[in-house]
């Protein structure tokens, strides 16, 4: 079995080959002959820590990876997406751009090279478990790296001019706050990381530990692609549409000359594997995330869409190789791509984090995205100028969002519930308000159905001397009786046409519970009033209050509704009929803390 360092240690392959990405892979190279060694070590030094420092916070003991996930990630889904799309477009854009065509490939072939890549990886995502994901990531680790060493005889050949030690300019100045801010942020934006802490913790190993191996071989393969830029020299490059040179293609140049052809394969193999190795295992954490977020979604609407097609990787995948093609024919770099993790996603990382800290209630998404936009354009145009000082600020307006989160966390302010508390401390206690009183029946009607109160449907009755007991009180399974009669009731308005000869799903009570307050007697009358109180994909639950005229509040409780086929009786999501017949009732803002029971695949649930 071996002890946990080395059972830990055993997943840094994985974690190294999932966060390479095409940033890691190119961008290495280019920054080392752009900016020199000196350049490639800072960039080098501020992802490696980024990495590290993730798994180390969510390696700290008693932190449960996936708990907290599931607490917060819900309000951050748009968060994980946009990193999602922007990282395999990376991977494909540089895959095509800087791998393919400069190795002399026209813009087609290497497009449907670039497509197989990416096929490939979808598939093993698909068909592999994350063991066998990261079983495969160890031989493919090792496979690749002989590779990259094997192109080195011939790169030595080239007889470019070697990577300079310093070479600092106006861009990498401005560059210092966005890489340093994006690199150190960038692990808690990519759901691979999560997947893997979340089963490095659940195996009861450390994540401390495996991300401390991970990134000290991310580091490694980070200096085996600058010491191939390195051996290429700085003459290569190519100008984008902005006019600014890129040397991310610079290895591929140096072996598209007669007599490189095995070490242009063994080069393309390394970029190949390393780019299967993050693409498949985006896919696997992607399809992870999306069946969980799908499964607890709070929204009737996701119903009216296969279950299948949401959670499915395949439309983020379409639109990240949308958005690299759509680069690719701008003419423009992958810097494109990067900026926006240090600009547009930095406010909303910065309240993730403060969330799963236990700060998310400070958290506003659309302030945060409003001000990551603006800092995204600011750092275009100051990239573009060049302008550093611009390009650092832009970072800063992005982090404007997360100041009230900041002053929480350091005790400049107060959480809101303290404050409020310490506001009415001395206030006088609210006076007690009388039970509501409902209009009498009319003489001879046991139930009269008066509509809606706000979303409360609304029965009143009134109990005669079949509904007591033998000591004169309301019999204790008549309130159950009248809560029924309600909801059907509720039923009937919200769906008339209804019908259970032809209907394709029942509505079945998954549970039911109702706390007794006072006892009615026969001649009171009763009100009966009951919502919708929470919903997902999968449940409803209602909740009722029962009330008399002269006592007040006689019970309360609450049911959950499930769906089933009427033939097979297997769970379906939230009915079409439904939703259209719930629609008008529905809470405005549904908690996510309504998560689907487990239930089997059949119910013999009572049916409506």
């Amino acid at each position: 079995m071996g002890s946990i360092w080395t059972r830990s240690l055993a997943w840094s392959p994985t974690i190294a080959m999932s966060w390479l990405w095409g940033l890691g892979f190119f961008y290495a190279m280019h920054v080392t002959l752009a900016h020199g060694w000196l350049g490639f070590l800072s960039f080098a030094s501020v992802n490696v820590a980024g990495l590290f420092l993730f798994g180390y916070a969510l390696g700290a003991p008693g932190v449960d990876p996936l708990a907290r996930l599931n607490e917060v990630g819900a309000r951050f889904t748009s968060l994980f997406i946009l990193s999602q799309i922007l990282a395999v477009a990376l991977t494909l854009y540089g895959l095509a751009v800087y791998a393919f065509m400069p190795l002399g490939l026209p813009a087609g072939p290497a497009i449907a090279a670039t497509a197989v890549v990416a096929l490939i990886g979808c598939a093993l995502g698909q068909g592999a478990s994350l063991p066998q994901l990261t079983q495969l990531h160890r031989l493919t680790m090792i496979v690749g790296v002989g590779a990259a060493l094997a192109a080195i005889p011939t790169l030595r050949a080239t007889g470019g001019a070697p990577a300079p030690l310093i070479a600092l300019d106006e861009r990498f100045y401005g560059m210092v706050v966005p890489s340093l801010v994006g690199f150190l942020l960038g692990p808690w934006t990519d759901i691979q990381q999560w997947r893997r802490a979340a089963a490095i913790r659940a195996a009861g190993l450390s994540p401390r530990i495996a991300y401390g191996g991970g990134a000290a071989l991310f580091f490694g393969l980070l200096c085996l692609n600058a010491a191939l830029a390195g051996l290429a020299g700085t003459g290569f490059g190519a100008a984008a549409m902005d006019g600014v040179v890129g040397h991310q293609g610079a290895v591929a140049q140096a072996l598209a000359r007669p007599g490189a052809g095995l070490a242009a394969g063994a080069f393309l193999l390394w970029a190949a594997l390393a780019a299967v190795s993050t693409l498949d295992s985006a896919y696997d954490a992607i399809k992870w995330r999306l069946a969980a977020t799908t499964a607890r979604s709070a929204s009737p609407l996701l119903a009216l869409i296969p279950n299948g097609l949401i959670a499915s990787p395949l439309w983020i995948f379409a639109a990240a190789a949308a958005t690299a093609a759509g680069l690719a024919a701008a003419g423009l770099s992958q810097l494109y791509l990067m900026a926006p993790y240090a600009t547009l996603l930095v406010g909303a990382t910065l309240g993730l984090i403060a969330a799963v800290h236990g700060l998310g209630a400070a958290y506003d998404g659309l302030l945060n995205y409003l001000l990551g936009w603006t800092a995204l354009l600011l750092f275009l145009i100051g990239y573009m100028a060049p302008n550093g000082a611009l390009e650092m600020a832009a970072t800063l307006v992005a982090m404007i969002g997360a100041w009230p989160a900041a002053a929480l966390f350091f005790g400049w302010t107060k959480p809101a519930a303290e404050a409020g508390e310490a506001k009415s401390a001395d206030a006088p206690a609210p006076a007690p308000q009388p039970a509501p009183t409902r209009a009498m029946p009319q003489v001879g009607e046991s139930y009269v159905y008066t509509g809606f109160d706000d979303r409360w449907f609304v029965l009143h009755l009134q109990p005669t001397y079949d509904d007591t007991n033998s000591v004169g009180n309301v019999y204790f399974a008549n309130y159950i009786r009248w809560v029924g009669k309600a909801r059907e009731l509720f039923f009937n308005h919200c769906m008339p046409d209804f019908d259970l000869k032809t209907t394709p799903f029942y509505i079945l009570t998954h549970s039911l519970k109702h706390d007794f307050r006072r006892e009615a007697k026969e001649f009171e009358s009763i009100t009966v009033k009951i919502r919708i109180s929470q919903y997902n994909r999968k449940f409803v639950e209602l909740e009722h209050e029962i009330y008399s005229d002269s006592q007040g509040l006689l019970g309360r409780g609450a049911q959950s509704l499930m769906f089933a086929d009427s033939k097979t009786y297997a769970l379906v999501d939230f009915p079409r009929p439904v939703i259209e017949g719930f629609m008008p009732y529905l809470p405005k803002a549904p908690p996510a803390s309504l998560y689907a029971p487990e239930a089997p695949e059949s119910s013999s649930a009572a049916a409506k």
